[in-house]
């Protein structure tokens, strides 16, 4: 199976985030607050967890799927519910839970790729930093590239035959998760023209349905719930998915869908060889594992006193081991290992940090390909 191929500095670096951390997963223990966490009740008390997108979306599944259960496990057992401040991208609503920095334990942030991205960027719009927040849980996704079968390609090794032909990609923002995607059909050599503007992935998927887009992505629980029934239809072809880390940051296969190549694979099938080490790798490796691997987190102030962190990290770690949840997650969740305690710090690590050369590369390619001033 084929991993990165970042230079030995970079590698070091990323496995000290991630060594035994991932791999331990949110059931591995649970952090020990006993006397740290005495006398703190939030009884009586409501939490309000601020997703900065709006009703309906993922994010907003994500968290109304565990507000139940960080209650539940919670010192005292608050009432946790869900508050949607949309605008911006999700910069409008993180700016203003950073701005009034909330130290009472009962301000939680949800943040995801595209929350990420920015910051990552340098986006003059953002105001959040996210050395102020501690992560208390980190939920990986991931996601499969397909397109219709009127081309003729059966898999990812017939992808040479669409090198001279352009695709058209329905795209919800250059500087959303799809640059994700930007960047790899960039590293490997797809001309794709992106129609920028689209609302949502499920209005990218319908674009694709009605034939306008020839080439579509959607992360791992819109393609097994919609995209999965055009794959047995036959009119849809999975390509590749973007893959997964594993514990020692290396990009392996998607554990949803281990019969598909991730990217570097697909990369290599076609190239016959890996992808150089650079700042074009770096940039895309980068932003993956913002957009992907660490795609959504739930993050607490670090005004809040150490009990109220340690009080959410332990909720959310039993939370996560809680046989009902473990059991309605398919849907939501997907068939990945929620992150948590030092998994979650190792992820959360990865997720906000990036070379300042691929950094760099990816502002100039914003800027010179796409127009975007940051």
């Amino acid at each position: 199976m084929v991993g990165t191929v970042w230079g030995e500095d970079e590698m070091i670096s990323r496995r000290h985030f991630l060594e035994g951390a991932v791999a331990a997963g949110a059931l591995a223990a649970l952090p020990s607050v006993a006397g740290a966490q005495e006398g703190f009740s939030l009884a009586g008390k409501t939490v309000e967890w601020t997703i900065p997108f709006g009703e309906g979306g993922g994010n907003d599944a994500w968290a109304r799927f565990f507000a139940h259960y960080l209650g539940k496990y919670l010192p005292g057992n608050p009432n946790v519910i869900v508050r949607n401040v949309p605008g911006g991208g999700s910069i409008t609503g993180t700016n203003s839970f950073a701005q009034r920095a909330p130290n009472d334990g009962l301000s939680l942030l949800g943040v995801s790729g595209s929350t990420q991205f920015p910051y990552l960027l340098g986006d003059k719009r953002v105001q959040y930093d996210y050395r102020d927040f501690t992560p208390v849980l980190v939920s990986p996704t991931g996601g499969v590239v397909y397109i219709p079968p009127s081309f003729g390609v059966k898999d990812v090794t017939e992808l040479p035959k669409l090198f001279d032909r352009e695709l058209v990609l329905a795209n919800t923002g250059p500087t959303s998760l799809d640059l994700v995607l930007m960047l790899g059909f960039e590293m490997i050599g797809l001309k794709v023209r992106h129609v920028f503007g689209m609302s949502s992935r499920g209005e990218t998927r319908l674009a694709f349905e009605r034939g306008e887009a020839t080439v579509d992505y959607q992360t791992s629980s819109s393609y097994l719930a919609n995209i999965v029934p055009l794959v047995e239809a036959g009119t849809a072809v999975p390509l590749f998915t973007l893959g997964a880390l594993d514990e020692n940051a290396n990009i392996v296969r998607d554990p949803t869908f281990p019969d598909l190549p991730h990217f570097l694979e697909a990369y290599e099938m076609v190239h016959g060889k890996a992808p150089e080490d650079g700042p074009e790798l770096k940039a895309f490796v980068a932003f993956f594992s913002a957009g992907f691997p660490a795609q959504k987190m739930a993050m607490l102030h670090n005004t809040n006193p150490p009990e109220v962190i340690e009080a959410y990290r332990t909720a959310f770690a039993k939370a996560v081991a809680d046989p009902e949840l473990q059991e309605r997650k398919g849907d939501i969740l997907g068939d990945y290992t929620q992150a948590t305690g030092e998994a979650a710090d190792a992820l959360f690590e990865v997720a906000t940090t990036i070379d300042e050369e691929a950094k760099t590369w990816v502002q100039n390619y914003l800027r010179e390909r796409h127009s975007v001033q940051l």
